[in-house]
């Protein structure tokens, strides 16, 4: 921007500037610049023998913010190139910036004061307590606006793309947004405002604020149906959408998210003001409400629990934290949702106590509770995407010792926990084994589990062996029976389950997840044996083509389409496509039933705003089948008329 008054003309120099601070993907008008590294202004003096004022502080005026700045000046009397110096800890957000002309007896002569500029974290300075010094990094977990989740099971890991859109119009000024609305904005702005030096406070906030339990917060949790009355979290695939949804709506909670929707938001407000972030995945989790590092799962007789869970949360680099509203955190002054930040050393290293063991009980009529051995892992495959491409990293060596080594029982103990329950080595002669096998089922078709009943010592023995598939969601919520089957066996056994889509269709969750337990009892041993597997039924791809060739602000059409697999039809489909730098997220409903085996299109036409590597995302639902994705990469290109 450049400010002309009558006896000052100012230039920001936003094009330059933002260009050299990594923020012109934000906005290419206004000045966005990063503390701890110089910028530059043009200041043309239009009257002659006076002295320049400047004067930086906080749109907010707290005291003292712009004290540590400092500036210097190259050129003639008339023409001036400013260079602006701010602290490595300078406190973030809008700053106001005044010029004043005076006179050399010091009266004000003319005064330029209707300026701003946006100052964020600095991952690229090395004073700056969020410098990351590896630029592979800082391209991922800050520059990247697209991002892969990983979900299903630990067994069969399956991915989701992400359009996180950082740098998407008006996103910045949201994010800064949802800090002002944070209770502790709202009770005293002014001691707000002086701690957003600290990243570690403002990461803080955030998380608090990404979920609405108990502020002004972004999302409203929910993991069970129905979502009529807002959005069925499976069907977001990007963040800007929900940020603009709050923000348009006076800041009141969008409907519904839930663990990867509340992490993958959060890591976009981070990104966004300057703090290295990644997603990570934690498979076959456990939340222990006690601290007493083991989590007690009750079954009754049938096998059905009385009470393993996927936790998706964000890591800023070497800190943790989760914005799902999961647990209470106890404040000097509230008690809010809140989870982090924590060192990950602390946790890999048992300082916090977060690794836990799973343990089953089975409650029987008289209420007495039987112990069963179960080999259950707490925190498997943790995993991100990764700073190299589209493809998974394995991080569970940074957050976890190997499961049964040394060192993790070590852990245990740091941790105040007696490790006394140790279970009974496997390949024990005589000792039972119980496994669970299958293939990777398509959801719509019928599949087989296979059950196997072993022994080390090829002992034969008859066994009682219960085998039961349930639909669950994938926060372990149980949403009904599929199939149930109780039979006596001679050991080594081999049964097959079978699970046909009419068992499961009417009670599968929209996580497209079914439970299967195996339960053995036999004559002679005290504990009986639990096996729990989850299977993902895979869903078929959304096909997209984009037409060529690929430049910016030149329209191109995108070709979409999908085929019901399904041995029923489908009603009331719908098409949501959306893309950073491409176009804001769009609707488009399909027309009258979906035929077993048919084929629906789409045409979307689009003009591409941003340069670049980007992805085109879009998400399929009807009513029986839905979170079907698909994902193509397009590079755009500048146009004739850039």
């Amino acid at each position: 921007h450049a400010y002309t008054h009558r006896g000052v003309d100012v230039d920001l120099r936003s094009r330059e500037n933002n260009s050299a601070h990594r923020t012109r993907e934000i906005d290419q008008k206004r000045l966005i610049v990063r503390r701890g590294q110089p910028f530059s202004i043009t200041v043309h003096l239009l009257i002659p023998n006076t002295e320049l004022l400047l004067i930086i502080k906080t749109v907010q005026k707290v005291h003292g913010a712009g004290d540590k700045w400092w500036f210097n000046q190259q050129g003639a009397q008339d023409e001036m190139l400013l260079t602006l110096h701010s602290p490595a800890d300078a406190i973030i957000g809008q700053y106001s910036l005044a010029v004043l002309l005076m006179s050399l007896d010091g009266r004000v002569l003319e005064k330029k004061d209707k300026m701003s500029f946006h100052l964020l974290y600095n991952p690229w300075c090395k004073d700056d307590v969020v410098y990351l010094p590896d630029e592979t990094q800082l391209q991922e977990y800050i520059m990247n606006e697209e991002g892969i989740i990983y979900m299903g099971t630990w067994e069969y890991i399956k991915s989701i793309h992400w359009n996180y859109g950082q740098f998407e119009d008006y996103v910045m000024d949201i994010c800064f947004e949802v800090l002002n609305n944070s209770n502790d904005a709202l009770r005293d702005s002014q001691m707000d405002i002086e701690q957003r030096f600290d990243p570690v406070y403002v990461s803080r906030i955030i998380t608090a604020m990404v979920n609405s339990n108990d502020d002004r917060g972004v999302l409203t949790g929910r993991w069970t149906e129905p979502y009529s009355d807002g959005v069925a979290p499976y069907r977001w695939t990007g963040s800007a959408p929900i940020l603009r949804q709050w923000s348009k709506a006076g800041v009141r909670a969008v409907k519904y998210g839930q663990c990867w929707v509340f992490a993958a938001v959060a890591c976009t407000v981070l990104r966004c003001l300057g703090i290295p972030t990644r997603l990570i995945t934690n498979f076959s989790s456990a939340h222990d409400v006690d601290g007493n590092l083991s989590i007690d799962f009750l079954l009754d007789e049938n096998l059905d629990t009385f009470s393993v869970l996927t936790v998706l949360g964000i890591s800023t680099v070497g800190w943790i934290l989760d914005p799902t509203p999961q647990e209470l955190s106890d404040g000097t002054v509230l008690t809010v949702f809140c989870c982090g930040p924590c060192p990950v050393t602390a946790v890999r290293e048992g300082n916090l106590g977060v690794n836990a063991d799973i343990i089953h009980w089975i409650v029987q009529r008289n209420g007495q509770r039987r112990k069963v051995l179960d080999q259950t892992t707490v925190g498997r495959n943790i995993s991100t995407k990764s700073v190299y491409g589209d493809f998974r990293d394995d991080v569970t060596v940074q957050y976890k010792y190997p499961e049964g080594s040394k060192k993790e029982r070590e852990v245990y103990e740091k941790a105040g926990r007696r490790v006394t329950d140790v279970l009974s080595d496997s390949s024990e002669p005589g000792r039972l084994q119980l496994s669970i096998k299958h293939a990777k089922p398509v959801f719509g078709t019928d599949f087989d589990v296979i059950i196997e009943v072993k022994n080390e010592g090829d002992q034969d023995a008859h066994v009682q062996l219960t085998m039961l598939a349930t639909a669950v969601t994938y926060s372990s919520l149980y949403r009904g029976n599929c199939q149930k089957q109780t039979t006596t066996v001679m050991v080594p056994a081999h049964k097959v389950l079978r699970l046909r889509y009419d068992d499961y269709a009417q009670c599968v969750s929209d996580d497209h997840l079914i439970r299967v337990k195996a339960f053995v009892e036999a004559p002679g041993e005290n504990e009986p044996l639990l096996s729990v597997t989850d299977i993902p039924l895979s869903r078929p791809d959304v096909f997209i083509q984009v037409g060529t060739p690929a430049f910016v602000r030149e329209q191109v059409k995108a070709s979409i389409s999908f085929t019901n697999p399904l041995p029923v039809p489908l009603k009331g489909g719908v098409f949501t496509v959306e893309g950073a730098g491409l176009l804001s997220s769009t609707k488009i409903h399909v027309s009258g039933d979906i035929s077993p085996g048919q084929t629906v299109s789409i045409v979307v036409s689009f003009s591409p705003m941003r340069t670049g590597v980007r992805k085109l995302l879009v998400d399929f639902d009807s009513d029986r089948l839905k979170d079907v994705k698909g994902v193509t990469t397009v590079v755009w290109l500048f146009g004739l008329s850039m």
